[in-house]
């Protein structure tokens, strides 16, 4: 079972190819890894083993027939559970959803796993309607680090990043209006890609709007790449995704390192010009600078230039939670996570001119940046400024601010600029827990960014270090 559950989507599609074990087996270790750690880390909400295993059944039956189909059949796949599945409720760590009514509806993620053939593993908890960078919600508690139970995984798909260090399944699915791939990705130990706005159609629309982006979680740049060749397929409902450019991401990061690197031109930020970071995140990825350089990138140390945007962005992410709660009524409000309403009633009153203010402040940033990446192809910064705080809070312990997106400055300007983002392990602290790289591209280069992480991975892999949870109490010991 342990070889099945460290194995990457690509790695799996291999085997099942050559016979060397069938989707059955392989989901069948995912589901019992899950039975095994999802107790500790409460990556998942929900679980039908009856469901799972039936695609599964029938992925191993279209190989035995010959009849494969399409780029991932009879890989796991982890659903964040902000995106409709027709056969199980969608509910977003809400008690205010009506299980029901979300039933027999699939959102364009999860019709193009299920045209590609593979296997739902079951939901995966997210804060309510995912408005903070950690995950906690009144129906299913508070979801832990996969490294250490007891810090954060990050949020808002925190269930969905502890699920896959864990080899509870080697694909999730995310999404991030202000870093909720990127954040978890980053205190979790694993990849995670916010593609341009656009590339990967999402429906229904996001009460957060355009800050919103559905994309994926992995444990490999290449399984990365691979699962953005499935979410990239067009579907009509998604108004604001841009025209299909139809890229092979995965042929597209074939090489070696300094292929992958030739030509680049990097910009390094430690900071941003404003971010005050921790000396071990810094010293980390600040080595991850060099190797990158030391690979062929033409590195350079500049920031970017503009100050820091966390006004605008609270008016607009705190606006999209008024818009999210605006037909909830004052008794389901009592219902619901106390500290969603206050952000909620906050913005509810601002001003047209504020919220207009804030577009303008946008805008600026997007022709920033666009004219930044005229003279680099990437911006490198740490993902986060800290590594994981304790689970079951909104900021760690004493920090001057009482609002989650104060600790992620590297994440949320670009979700105002709609950039193609990733995050990428790049070491440990002392404490045992990981840190993670971010690399920014300009707008629809979501080929840049996944070829340079690519290179990183291959010249610094830590695709072979598992958190001590992967091991304990494994079938092997316990038998023994």
């Amino acid at each position: 079972m342990e070889d099945l559950v460290r194995m990457t989507a690509l790695e799996l599609l291999s085997g099942y190819r050559q016979k060397h074990f069938s989707p059955v087996e392989a989901t069948r270790a995912m589901l019992a890894q899950i039975e095994r750690c999802n107790p500790v880390v409460n990556a998942f909400n929900l679980v039908d083993e009856e469901t799972t295993l039936a695609a599964a059944r029938a992925s191993e039956a279209r190989y035995h027939s010959g009849d494969i189909r399409g780029l991932l059949d009879g890989v796991p796949v982890a659903i964040k559970d902000v995106f409709l599945t027709a056969q199980w409720p969608t509910i977003k760590g809400s008690k205010t959803i009506d299980p029901k009514t979300t039933l027999g509806k699939e959102a364009p993620s999860v019709a193009a796993l299920n045209r590609h053939g593979a296997v739902p593993l079951g939901k995966t908890t997210t804060p309510e309607f995912g408005w903070k960078g950690v995950t906690d919600n009144p129906v299913d508690g508070v979801t832990r680090n996969p490294w250490d139970p007891s810090k954060t995984a990050g949020g808002s798909s925190g269930g969905s990043a502890a699920a896959v260090p864990l080899g509870m399944g080697p694909l999730a699915l995310g999404t991030d209006a202000g870093g909720s791939i990127r954040i978890p990705a980053g205190f979790s130990g694993l990849v995670g890609l916010k593609p341009s706005f656009g590339e990967v159609p999402h429906w229904p629309a996001s009460p957060f709007g355009t800050l919103a982006h559905a994309g994926p979680m992995t444990w490999t740049v290449a399984d990365c790449a691979l699962l953005m060749n499935v979410l990239c397929e067009a579907d009509v409902r998604d108004t604001n995704a841009i025209p299909r450019r139809n890229i092979d991401y995965l042929a597209a990061i074939q090489g070696e390192p300094q292929e992958l690197l030739r030509g680049v031109k990097i910009a390094f930020s430690a900071t941003l010009g404003y971010v005050q970071v921790d000396r071990e995140v810094e010293e980390t990825v600040r080595e991850a600078a060099k190797l990158l350089q030391s690979l062929g990138a033409e590195v350079s140390e500049v920031a970017p230039g503009f100050d820091d945007p966390l006004a605008a962005f609270g008016h607009l992410f705190y606006g999209g939670a008024a818009n999210a709660l605006r037909n909830i009524s004052k008794k389901q409000r009592m219902l619901m996570d106390s500290q969603l309403v206050a952000v909620a009633d906050r913005a509810a009153q601002l001003t047209m001119l504020d919220y207009l203010e804030a577009v303008n402040e946008r805008m600026a940033l997007c022709e920033r940046m666009a004219l930044f990446h005229k003279k680099y192809d990437l911006l490198l910064t740490p993902t986060l400024p800290i590594t994981a705080f304790a689970a079951g809070r909104e900021v760690p312990e004493d920090w001057p601010s009482t609002r989650w997106p104060s600790w992620t400055p590297y994440t949320y300007p670009f979700n105002l600029t709609g950039q193609p983002a990733i995050s990428v392990p790049c070491g440990f602290a002392t404490s045992g827990l990981p840190i993670g790289l971010q690399m920014v591209g300009a707008r629809f280069d979501d080929t840049a960014v996944l070829r340079a992480a690519q290179a990183y991975q291959l010249a610094a892999p830590l695709t072979d270090v598992r958190p001590q949870l992967f091991y304990e109490n494994s079938p092997e010991e316990q038998s023994a």
